[in-house]
């Protein structure tokens, strides 16, 4: 199933607010049209800006990007663009060879000529436009009868709506669903195509503490890095090119002169990912029991499968690197999840509150006529869904083997490409065409085909404990007609110039092929199309339900006072908190990390090896004015009580006058429950203090061209 069913298919219920005000929890993801709503609860928090002055089109919002996956933001008028050091890591990774290894060492163009391109499909998507679309998107839907007609007749108002709006130059356009499919934005975004590596610092400061740190605080990672965004000379957007030129956007974020303090105001701008606040208790309690331990299991082997197959080969671990670090991050949160449904008894307060809202249901005939029937359908559906669910996780497995994938690809591609534009699958469309080139030619620096064999062995070995009847004979059988041997001996695709070209090729060059990997490909489409209508049957029926469904818990918190924004779906929210740090059970967590914090961790070894340079400038505390004046030396990074989850990687963090004062990067373990629910005594997001960020800059890394870029004095 592509990602672009994702908008239907984990159409996500609202989050509410169970506290009394938004500024006594700081809980919520905020639309940027919902800002007048939390205005005061804002400004009694520290915030000095005008709540109107908090929209698309003035700053510091429309310096606000996507990475398309991670997010980010511009920090000066020459399109320089601050994220996550792991959000750069895969252009990091792909720019690296064994005599010259930027994850270790680091990169910083020393001119403008000297910066690199970034992988191949990386963008930067400046959002200018977030509209309802709700009417459009819903009209002649309640008239479809059954749950793929109701699917096909959302997703060809989608596709209409995207096709209007993709008509003017250089735009991306998606549709979001909200408030479980009850309503729904379109999102229109300038597509920049041309991104250039610019600065990265060492992995021993932008990976410090690698994976025994993730989720963990005290936190002394410098998770930072650059791009810049380019376009043409007359303004247009264009993939690279040597005459293209920095782009030059409305506005930019200041970089603030003096840091952020204990029980300072933070907000932070930018575009989560998914969260499901508000699932049914039984979808909450099957995830924990059954869906979250299988995958965690999953994802724990394929590491030890990565680490296996790649060990003693520098140029291996190059090439999986970003494979390996997104894969691990993910299995540890899961672990979090795990915990922190059960510290919080999470299935017990889900089912209190559902019991609580269909008890006001039953009530009122209305109320039960209305919202009685949708409570039923969605408890039905929630029992197919997660039947569908676990098998779907364990077929997905064959996915892992990318020159199979890459068949897989091409084959749908050149079999959409037989209808009409309009009635192709989602992601198969004209539009997308050079997303799928530029997939295609990021195998080129992520796969080995020995590192590839012994994943895909592992996968099928996975993949052969489905029932027989889950599981497609007619790919087991010409597996066995092939075999892995000449699988890998007698394929071409790895060959560049021979696999783009299968895009030009039509549907019969496919099934004559003799192709190792085609042929596999061939034989799993007739199931893949099967899986997806049925995918696509349950997909239209669940959201039936379930937008009537929420409809009542709109009505519900309405009637009770409490206040509502949508679940997190990757379109740009704005959250807001504290600088704070956290006391559990005789642990007191202070707010702040700092330099000498490192160095007590610095081993010299493995995830624990800041560079020499910046060992020496800490034991010399030669810290200029970087230091923050509370702690008397110093920061590294910082907690606050911010409402973020994946996706906000690379958030600007901003003060109360919109200044920025560094990046939101991660959460802490027992704090990661709140993608399902919010608990204020948990919840803390870590962020890289802008000054630290400044320090390696300035003191470690000579990048003054860049910090006179941003309009930074070096100190």
């Amino acid at each position: 199933m592509n990602l672009k069913m994702k908008y239907l298919i984990e159409a996500s219920a609202i989050g509410l607010f169970w506290t009394a005000t938004a500024a006594s929890a700081h809980e919520g993801m905020w639309m940027p049209g919902q800002t007048a709503e939390v205005g005061a609860a804002m400004r009694a928090d520290g915030l000095q800006l005008d709540t109107a002055q908090m929209t698309l089109g003035a700053a510091p919002l429309n310096a606000i990007v996507s990475l398309g996956g991670c997010s980010a933001s511009f920090v000066s008028p020459e399109g320089l663009v601050a994220t996550n050091h792991h959000c750069v890591l895969e252009s990091v990774q792909d720019n690296s060879e064994e005599d010259q290894d930027y994850l270790i060492n680091g990169f910083l163009a020393k001119s403008l000529g000297e910066e690199l391109p970034a992988t191949p499909s990386s963008r930067v998507y400046v959002t200018e436009d977030v509209r309802d679309v709700t009417a459009d998107m819903l009209d002649g839907v309640w008239a479809k009868p059954n749950g793929l007609a109701r699917y096909e007749r959302l997703d060809a108002n989608r596709k209409a709506l995207i096709a209007v709006c993709e008509k003017q130059r250089d735009r991306h356009c998606d549709v979001g669903a909200y408030y479980g499919g009850a309503s729904y934005y379109l999102q229109q975004q300038l597509e920049i195509k041309d991104v250039r590596l610019v600065y990265a610092p060492a992995g021993g400061i932008g990976n410090f503490g690698g994976q025994t740190d993730n989720w963990m605080w005290p936190r002394h990672t410098g998770d930072f890095g650059f791009y810049r965004a380019y376009v043409a000379p007359d303004g247009s957007s264009q993939p690279y090119e040597p005459i293209n030129v920095p782009y030059r956007p409305k506005s930019w974020l200041r970089i603030a002169r003096q840091g952020v303090k204990e029980d300072d105001f933070v907000m932070v701008a930018g575009f989560p990912g998914n969260t499901d606040r508000l699932r049914t208790a039984a979808e909450v309690e099957f995830n924990f029991a059954y869906y979250e331990p299988l995958l965690q299991r999953l994802l724990s082997d394929y590491a030890d499968q990565i680490n296996h197959a790649t060990a003693g080969s520098r140029d291996a671990q190059i090439r999986y690197t970003s494979i390996l670090q997104g894969v691990k991050n993910y299995e540890k949160k899961l672990t979090g999840d795990l915990a922190g449904a059960d510290a919080i008894g999470l299935n017990v307060r889900k089912a209190a509150e559902e019991k609580a809202f269909r008890e006001w249901v039953a009530d009122d005939p209305a109320r039960q006529a209305r919202y009685g029937v949708a409570s039923r359908e969605l408890d039905a559906m929630v029992v197919e869904n997660n039947r569908a669910s676990l098998k779907m996780l364990r077929q997905a497995l064959l996915g892992r083997a990318q020159m199979l994938s890459s068949a897989r690809m091409l084959y749908r591609w050149v079999k959409e490409q037989e209808k009409p534009d309009a009635a192709r699958e989602s992601g198969f469309q004209d539009r997308d065409r050079n997303e799928i080139v530029d997939r295609l030619t990021q195998f080129d620096y992520e796969y080995l085909a020995v590192v590839d064999r012994k994943l895909f062995e592992a996968a099928l070995e996975e993949y052969r404990r489905l029932d027989a009847k889950d599981r497609d004979t007619a790919f087991e059988t010409a597996l066995g007609q092939i075999g892995l041997d000449r699988l890998y001996v007698d394929t071409k695709l790895p060959n560049w110039s021979t696999r783009l070209a299968w895009l030009d090729k039509p549907a019969a060059a496919f099934e004559a092929s003799d192709d190792p990997f085609i042929k596999l490909a061939v034989a799993l489409y007739p199931g893949d199309i099967a899986a997806e209508r049925a995918a696509k049957d349950r997909a239209g029926r669940t959201q039936a339900a379930r937008a009537n469904y929420v409809q009542g818990l709109l009505a519900y918190g309405n009637a009770i006072g409490r206040p509502i924004y949508p679940d997190a779906n990757g379109s740009l929210r704005l959250t807001w908190g504290k600088v704070t740090g956290q006391t559990r059970d005789g642990q007191i967590w202070a707010p702040f990390t700092t330099a000498e914090g490192l160095l007590a961790k610095h081993t010299g070894k493995g995830e624990f090896d800041a560079p020499d340079a910046a060992v020496a400038a800490i034991r010399a505390k030669n810290y200029g004015s970087y230091v923050a004046p509370e702690l008397g030396t110093l920061p590294v990074d910082f907690m606050s009580t911010v409402d973020i989850t994946g996706g906000n990687s690379g958030s600007a963090t901003l003060n109360g006058r919109g200044e920025f004062v560094g990046l939101a990067f991660d959460g802490t373990l027992d704090g990661v429950i709140s993608d399902w629910a919010y608990s204020a005594d948990r919840n803390r997001s870590i962020h890289v203090d802008s000054r630290f960020m400044l320090w390696t800059m300035d003191k470690i890394d000579g990048a003054g061209r860049l910090l006179k870029e941003m309009g930074v004095r070096p100190g």
